[in-house]
């Protein structure tokens, strides 16, 4: 069953990861092997979690790669869920 409105994987991030080890957003993107700007947008829900982001966020946190995709892809899902009354296809079935 899907999450209603599922909170994007960079709030999870923020919460579960950064703040309770009292991390700056540099400090941790030092970590993470990625620039400041790249986390940052992550966290205030401007980019998505790639594969090789969740690859270093389980490295760095102890968790798994997995997690940290399906995470976006439920997130990503539910928001395109919003606007599907806007996609228009061809309902196609075998004859």
């Amino acid at each position: 069953m899907r999450m209603h409105n599922p909170p994007h994987p960079g709030e999870i991030l923020r919460e579960f990861c950064i703040e309770p080890l009292g991390l700056s957003v540099t400090r941790a993107a030092e970590a993470l092997g990625v620039s400041r700007k790249t986390l940052s947008a992550i966290l205030n829900g401007r980019a998505g979690i790639s594969p090789e982001m969740a690859i270093r966020l389980s490295k760095a946190f102890g968790t798994s790669a997995e997690s940290w995709l399906n995470q976006q892809v439920q997130y990503d899902l539910w928001l395109a869920e919003q606007n599907s009354k806007d996609i228009d296809v061809e309902q196609l079935s075998a004859a």
